[in-house]
């Protein structure tokens, strides 16, 4: 029997709403703010919490001397329409060039990386 249960997955920023209004555009979800720390509760998902964090440095990706500190993957039906939406919502590209693997990788608003997959 597992000792725990996932409560949220939280993210480190400097604009915890900026960051939780992003995601929601992508994924969907009600945001509840509250000032420092914000919650984005998505339907049958875990809560994505986002926290401020003064003095916020972004992950470097790839970088062998710099740790990328987590992902998310998200499963898309079209990486081409869902890579449109995501860069109109902010997204920048990080690794979208090939186009023969299942995934893309791109920047939130605050750096950290995510990537599309074909589901």
């Amino acid at each position: 029997m597992p000792v725990a249960k996932v409560g949220s997955v939280v993210l480190d920023c400097p604009d915890p709403r900026a960051l939780a209004d992003f995601y929601a555009g992508v994924v969907g979800g009600t945001v509840v703010d509250e000032g420092e720390w914000v919650d984005l509760k998505v339907p049958g998902g875990p809560v994505v919490a986002f926290q401020a964090s003064p003095g916020y440095a972004p992950p470097r990706w790839p970088s062998a001397d710099g740790s990328q500190q987590f992902h998310l993957d998200l499963t898309v039906e079209d990486l081409d329409a869902a890579e449109k939406e995501v860069l109109a919502l902010g997204a920048r590209p990080l690794d979208a060039d090939d186009r023969t693997r299942t995934f893309r990788v791109y920047a939130d608003p605050a750096g950290h990386p995510f990537c599309l997959c074909a589901g």
